[in-house]
Formats: structure tokens, sequence, C-alpha cells
């Protein structure tokens, strides 16, 4: 996605309704395979979901395209934070000290990492703080929805991605250009639509991967695979476009992960806790 922005010069709302379009012809073809039965929901129903859908997604890109790869990854490890907060102020939720206190590094590394970055600035940050908000709503809402609509994700997504696509179909005229130089009907050489397609395809994959990991092996190991893919997308900004990265950056990037890997721990023993409770009662 970095690459397309940077190197191509793709637009950003027209890059994410791509995405929205190709997950859900994606999900489609699994639903006619026989991987999920899509459920009948009220569009009103899905429509906050859509809304913030849009929003995380659309933010998230922006903050990657005016930041760092270093900063725009470690930005998004403050969801964590942002929904334990949202969970314990609007829903009541209580959350044991050992977990609250893994925020602390969480929240001080994504600092570091900030203010020691080279290339920060206001609008970027602005970016990354807005999509951080709208992906903690939305993933605190999804969880909610699943619940009170008796729906899987892949379900809901079914449902989402093409409201959300329409959405953005309606606004892209507003902030980018359609036809021409530079829109997404523009002149763009094959190699460009191949790439644009191919960022898709991998947006819908990630998402696939998500069940299969989990359903094939365990939540464990998909949050290995989590932490994995951080790390790597860290060196891959650092490779790809000589991001620099400061002593004190490092600092904060190891200071963040170390937070991710102590909540990672305490949510899973927190798990297998409560299941062995179930296990353990007549």
């Amino acid at each position: 996605n970095k690459w397309l922005s940077v190197r191509l010069g793709f637009p950003n709302l027209s890059l994410t309704l791509v995405h929205f379009a190709i997950t859900w012809l994606g999900l489609y073809l699994c639903q006619a395979l026989g991987a999920f039965s899509p459920k009948s929901l009220q569009p009103a129903q899905v429509m906050p979901l859509a809304l913030s859908f849009c929003g995380f997604v659309v933010f998230t890109n922006l903050s990657l395209q005016s930041n760092t790869i270093g900063t725009y990854q470690l930005a998004k490890a403050m969801t964590t934070p942002v929904i334990v907060v949202i969970q314990s102020v609007a829903y009541g939720k209580t959350f044991p000290l050992r977990i609250k206190l893994t925020l602390v590094p969480i929240t001080l590394g994504v600092f570091l990492n900030s203010y020691y970055d080279v290339k920060f600035n206001v609008l970027g940050i602005a970016f990354a703080t807005l999509g951080v908000l709208v992906t903690s709503l939305y993933q605190v809402w999804v969880g909610a929805k699943q619940h009170e609509l008796q729906v899987n994700s892949m379900q809901l997504l079914y449902y989402q991605a093409p409201m959300s696509s329409a959405m953005l179909l309606f606004i892209i005229p507003f902030f980018e250009p359609v036809f021409g130089e530079g829109g997404i009907f523009g002149p763009w050489t094959l190699s460009a639509v191949i790439m644009v397609l191919l960022s898709g395809i991998i947006a819908f994959m990630v998402n696939l991967s998500i069940y299969w990991i989990i359903g094939n092996t365990s939540p464990v190991t998909y949050n290995m695979f989590g932490h994995f893919k951080f790390c790597i997308t860290l060196l891959g900004g650092c490779l790809l476009f000589k991001d620099p990265l400061s002593v004190n950056q490092g600092l904060g990037i190891l200071c963040t992960l170390f937070g991710i890997l102590a909540y990672t721990h305490f949510k899973l023993s927190e798990q297998e806790s409560s299941k062995s409770k179930l296990v353990q009662r007549p």
C-alpha cells in the first residue's frame, strides 16, 4: 500500500474502494463454495459498522501515506489501550491490574518512536490518531454486533464490504479525481493496475488467513504470527523506503513489542483459565 502511494501515486480512497470490492468478491466466492452461510441482516443494523469500517481503513491508509512505516505500525499498537479505555468507560468492563500495566510500555514505546521519528509531521500524527480512535470503535462495535446479531465475522463483513464500497463510491469524487491523471480510471500502466489488484487480493487474503490460522492451529499461533508480521513490517519499511531508525526509536519499538507480548500472554492465560473453570463444572 505504501509502495502504491509513494512510488505510483495511486489515490488513497480509490485504493480502499478496490480493497473493499475485492474483499466482497472474495467473500461471495467463499460463500458460493460453502465456506460460510450468509445471514439476512437489515441495512440499518450494519450501517454504523460500514461507516466506521470505511473510516478506519481510510485513516490508517492516510497514516501509512503520511508517516514512516515504523511510526504507522507502532501507532496501530495504540488500538489496544484505547479499546481498554472505551470498554471500561462505555461498557463498564473491568480489566485485571496486570493487563492495565502492559499498556504502559505499549504507550511509552509509541511515544518514543513518534517523538524521535525524523519524518515526524503533525498531519501524519493526526491521521494516525484518528485511525486508532475509529479502529478501536470499529473493533468494539464488531464484537458487540456479532453477539447482538448472532453472526460471525465473515457473515458481518459480507454485508459491510459492499455497503462501505457504495459509501466510498459516493464520496471519492469530492476528494480525488476519478478520470484523468491521478484518478482511479486514469491512464495507469498495466503493471500499476496489476499491483493495485494484487494489493486488493492480499487485503482479502489477510482477512481470510485469520480464520484459517485460528481454525487449524490456535489463538497462540495466530498471535505469534501477528508479532512476526509486526517485526517484518518494520524491517520492510527500513529496507524498501530507507526509513532512518534512531537508537531512541529502536528502544521505543522494543518497549512496545514487550508490552504487546506481555498483554498477549496475560490475555491467553486468562482465556485458558476460563476454559479450565468451564471444564471443571459438573
